[in-house]
């Protein structure tokens, strides 16, 4: 089994130590480097290949939304997880519009960490509970009914697919669940996106949230 490539980047040095003594016993994992800076993150980006980066927000230098947002333009396969003690909505928000696919607490379970990390090495989009329903405000404060009442073109399958997306699951968990093809599974997301003028998962996530279709 190929393991999960983790780069860990946090300005504090006891941190690190604690997410790597953590992080080591998942048998599915692999921490392949740590750093202290946004600035080293980039480097160690291009030269590790790391699947998931687990990214402090607010570090000296660099800040940790300025270093997701060029990892993300320079390696866009790269998911990047915010793991910080903030948990004010602007650094929430800002993370996200950087290309964040998931944002947690340093004061979430053990066990919260873990699942994030592998919600988003597959593609999802983790949201910690609180914060989840910062972004349902959110979206409701921007005109959601709007973008709601458009939800009526799409078919019960796409429902169906749409739901399990926000729910974070992976399109192979999506495949099976529905018992159709991985292809078919691309090509109702690729349909739900172009109906609902939507641009990322996380943006389907507020959908889905707004239309009731999954609870936070």
């Amino acid at each position: 089994m190929s393991k999960t490539r983790l780069l860990l980047v946090d300005d504090h040095q006891v941190v690190r130590a604690g997410l790597r003594m953590l992080l080591m016993a998942e048998k599915d994992m692999s921490i392949v480097g740590e750093v202290g800076s946004g600035a080293e993150a980039l480097k160690a980006v291009e030269e590790l290949k790391p699947d998931v980066v687990i990214m402090d927000v607010v570090m000296s230098g660099m800040s940790g939304i300025e270093a997701t947002r060029r990892i993300r333009k320079a390696a866009p396969e790269v998911a990047v997880l915010a793991l910080t003690m903030h948990e004010d909505e602007q650094y929430f928000f800002e993370m996200l519009q950087a290309g964040a696919s998931g944002y947690i607490p340093k004061r979430a379970a053990p066990d919260d960490l873990v699942s994030a990390i592998r919600v988003v090495s597959a593609g999802g989009v983790f949201l910690y509970p609180t914060l989840a329903q910062a972004l349902v405000a959110d979206f409701l404060e921007r005109g959601g009914t709007g973008v709601m009442a458009s939800g009526e073109v799409l078919t019960s399958r796409e429902r169906q697919v749409l739901t399990m997306i926000a729910e974070g699951r992976t399109n192979q968990e999506i495949a099976d669940g529905l018992v159709i093809s991985i292809k078919t599974v691309d090509r109702h997301r690729e349909n739900i996106m172009r109906k609902l003028n939507l641009h990322s998962r996380v943006e389907l996530v507020k959908y889905a949230i707004g239309k009731g279709l999954i609870s936070v």
